[in-house]
């Protein structure tokens, strides 16, 4: 007896419906509603909601839109980050993670986490403060550009291992380039096991990171990047912000440990991110799908 998509099939068996359907063809409304998207996909339209934003009209033209980042402090600028929308993967795409050893999640949308850790960076804004920092596997960079936004800090470097991904983050600094005042921010393609690292010619006071340590092959390399950066100036930390995901969380702090690196973790670290924690595991219907251990980043500090 077959089981219907929205009862029992599993979430990794829809899964890899999904993804026949992105590499064979753009499925229509009806398909998707029979596969259970909403119900199994950690993608979000919304995610916290922490920071106000809206699509920019007219801003989406062929595979990319807009998004204005209303940033909720007093003079603070907008800021606009764009980024790919399509809703199906391409096979270059796939080309360009075999080639380079990385994964395909940076160009997919702006994850969650990312937002909470932008918004925790907007709010210890006096953490950075004339701090030189580097953000690991940014995505789009949101948290980079708030943190070269609000913070005064002296150099903000946005960096990613996909390509791809670095020209977008070099749209986007080149887009809100009047919001840094006088920190210097640039992109940069960094990949964690690269072995020349010459292009790291600055040390950083502080690193931060989200949702990069899902993937347990990558764990070692980030550790190491982590370690080594670390090491080019004292005091120095590292700021992750990672949901559990299962044991990949632990799998890497196992990593860290092993690198001689100490670390705190703490679940609890912002009021209003921990409110609406608490209101998605109540039933809030905006994240069908939200689970605290896959969803809700924790608070990673790593440090010598």
């Amino acid at each position: 007896m077959e089981t219907g998509a929205g009862t029992s099939a599993k979430a990794s068996t829809l899964r890899w419906k999904i993804l026949r359907q992105a590499l064979l063809r753009k499925p229509n409304a009806d398909e998707q509603s029979a596969i259970g998207v909403e119900r199994i996909t950690r993608k979000t339209t919304q995610g916290f909601n922490l920071i106000p934003s809206h699509l920019v009209d007219g801003s989406t033209r062929s595979t990319d839109a807009t998004v204005c980042y209303t940033l909720p402090i007093d003079s603070a600028p907008k800021l606009y980050v764009t980024q790919r929308v399509v809703d199906r993967a391409k096979l270059s795409d796939f080309e360009i993670c075999n080639e380079y050893n990385i994964d395909n999640t940076g160009l997919v949308c702006q994850w969650p986490s990312e937002e909470a850790l932008a918004y925790f960076c907007l709010q210890n804004a006096d953490m950075f403060r004339s701090k030189r920092v580097i953000e690991l596997g940014s995505g789009y960079g949101l948290a980079g550009l708030v943190i070269a936004a609000v913070t005064e800090a002296s150099e903000v470097v946005i960096s990613d291992g996909n390509p791809q991904v670095v020209d977008y983050i070099q749209r986007n600094i080149d887009a809100n380039s009047k919001a840094f005042g006088g920190t210097k921010v640039k992109a940069m393609m960094l990949h964690w096991n690269q072995k020349d690292i010459s292009n790291i010619s600055n040390t950083f006071d502080l690193i931060v990171a989200s949702d990069c340590t899902f993937f347990k092959e990558f764990h070692n390399d980030l550790a190491q990047i982590v370690k080594f950066l670390l090491e080019k100036v004292r005091p120095s930390e590292a700021i992750f912000f990672s949901p559990k995901r299962g044991d990949s969380l632990d799998k890497f702090l196992e990593k860290v440990k092993e690198s001689s690196l100490c670390f705190s973790v703490r679940e609890n670290y912002d009021a209003e991110i921990w409110k609406r924690h608490n209101q998605l595991m109540n039933g809030d219907g905006s994240w069908p799908s939200y689970e605290k251990d896959h969803c809700y980043p924790l608070l990673v500090r790593i440090m010598l």
